[in-house]
């Protein structure tokens, strides 16, 4: 399980471009992490996903890309936060996998491929390809399968394609995996339902430095609970 992960901005590169010059890269020298499940929660470009995704590499786990992908204007810094994070281990590496739903259908796509040569392959996933389910489907057949297995798993945004019903049994599994203490999750969300999980710790990556804040003082919370509440007063804003 991972401990404790410090960055070290003395060292960066940069403060002049992505992701060096993210305020929050900047302003944290250390996270800890002293649950089984961990959220990530803030606005969009705030660095929650940035982080997710060095830790992915410091920690050798691979993340699914299209590699074919041809880009207008290259940064050059933009993988090179890994090389300035440590991670202090509790007993040493352990495997895991990277999830994004944007990433997903890249490894959707070699598991098909797999299975053409071993259909066994599937076996691990419900018996059927995943290609052949809705979107939603195949991503909880790969949650149910995959999160059974110990190990170190990172979630950036799982639930952009998931109904409030599949969110809650994305949420099951959080906690329910993460109770046998055999399993981590890191998850950066904007889901008021997943940062509801019982007995995680949620970092705010709108403070400066990351901070743990409350279930009821994130953002997402109160903007969801107040919608709920006097929704009439959102549609005459928006009106």
């Amino acid at each position: 399980m991972i401990v404790t992960v410090t960055l070290h901005p003395e060292n960066y590169p940069t403060d002049a471009f992505y992701p060096f010059s993210l305020p929050v890269l900047r302003g944290t020298r250390c996270i800890e992490f002293g649950t089984p499940v961990t959220l990530f929660v803030g606005e969009n470009g705030s660095g929650k996903s940035t982080l997710l995704k060095a830790l992915a590499s410091v920690c050798g786990i691979h993340i699914w890309r299209n590699t074919t992908r041809v880009r207008f204007k290259a940064n050059p810094y933009e993988n090179k936060l890994r090389e300035h994070i440590t991670v202090d281990w509790a007993e040493g590496p352990m495997p895991g996998s990277y999830f994004g739903s944007d990433v997903f259908q890249y490894f959707v796509e070699a598991l098909d491929e797999w299975a053409a040569a071993d259909p066994g392959q599937l076996e691990y996933f419900g018996g059927q390809s995943l290609v052949t389910q809705s979107h939603g489907q195949s991503l909880m057949a790969y949650f149910n399968s995959r999160y059974r297995i110990p190990g170190l798993y990172l979630l950036d945004e799982p639930e952009t394609a998931l109904s409030p019903n599949s969110q809650l049994q994305l949420l099951r599994i959080l906690a329910r995996e993460g109770s046998r203490g055999e399993a981590q999750f890191i998850v950066a969300t904007h889901s008021p339902i997943l940062l509801a999980c019982p007995g995680a710790t949620i970092y705010s990556f709108d403070s400066i430095p990351v901070s743990p804040i409350l279930y009821e003082d994130t953002e997402h919370y109160r903007v969801y609970r107040s919608f709920m509440e006097d929704r009439s007063r959102y549609l005459d804003e928006v009106g």
